[in-house]
């Protein structure tokens, strides 16, 4: 890695904190880089504000951070507008996946294109029925009818035709058969390779840090832990608060575990 991408990463937060009702603090002091062309990942269980840091970074929170800043490419992009944030590359996949649900495969993909006028049209179309062929035999039904998976490919693919800097997803995995997930998961690291910045929030751990680079730990609004996705692979209080690896607690002749081992952070 060259001392330029450390210096200059993609995305650069630092110190902030969204409110929300202006007096219910969702994010503390929180800090973190991405980095260009890899995929981070932010896990953390419910509530740990996961879903409102990529609000916040989207400029979906109006008025927020109210502290701190946000830069993308070397740009303050804090309580920046939706719409300007989006211009400049960033798009956002909602847990809910965003899709237009009365309107057919083909037409969401459509919305994707909305506005371009350049000559990668084509291909980039083509691109997507690659990496989810399923989508291309479902162009005329409606987005609705779609199992959850092909709603979850549907909306990664309709992201792709914005060509986004940096593509954010918001639990990918939810609610999605161990195989269905791993086919997301595949397409997730293909578009790495081709140079998309991913930054990526999940519950499921293990599939995120099977992917990623370099991943956080976020607890109660703040980045409790971070390091490279094998760092946090191999530590302890990870395997066994995030990847369900067993401790050292003891646990009853019912299975009831005594006790957890308190976190070191």
């Amino acid at each position: 890695m060259s001392n330029e991408s450390v210096e200059t990463p993609l995305l650069k937060i630092e110190g902030i904190e969204t409110l929300y009702f202006d007096r219910i603090y969702a994010l503390h002091g929180l800090s973190l880089q991405v980095r260009e062309k890899e995929i981070f990942t932010v896990l953390g269980p419910n509530g740990a504000g996961k879903t409102t840091l990529l609000k916040t970074i989207a400029g979906l929170l109006k008025d927020q951070p109210k502290k701190g800043t946000i830069q993308f490419s070397g740009r303050n992009i804090h309580r920046a507008a939706p719409e300007k944030v989006a211009g400049m590359g960033i798009v956002y996949v909602p847990e809910d996946r965003g899709l237009f649900r009365e309107l057919t495969v083909k037409e969401n993909l459509d919305l994707g294109l909305w506005g371009r006028r350049d000559k990668d049209i084509q291909g980039d179309v083509e691109n997507v029925h690659r990496l989810f062929p399923i989508l291309k035999g479902r162009s005329d039904q409606q987005a609705e009818t779609l199992s959850g998976g092909e709603q979850q490919m549907l909306a990664i693919a309709r992201a792709l035709l914005r060509r986004p800097k940096l593509l954010m997803l918001d639990e990918p995995s939810l609610g999605l058969a161990p195989m269905v997930g791993r086919t997301v998961y595949d397409a997730l690291r293909e578009i790495s390779q081709g140079g998309t910045t991913i930054l990526l929030v999940e519950q499921n751990a293990r599939m995120a840090l099977g992917i990623a680079n370099y991943g956080y730990i976020m607890e109660s609004g703040r980045i409790v832990l971070e390091g490279t996705a094998k760092d946090l692979s191999e530590n302890e209080d990870v395997q066994e608060l995030y990847l369900g690896l067993g401790g050292e607690a003891a646990a009853s002749p019912k299975g009831w575990r005594l006790y957890k081992k308190r976190r070191r952070w």
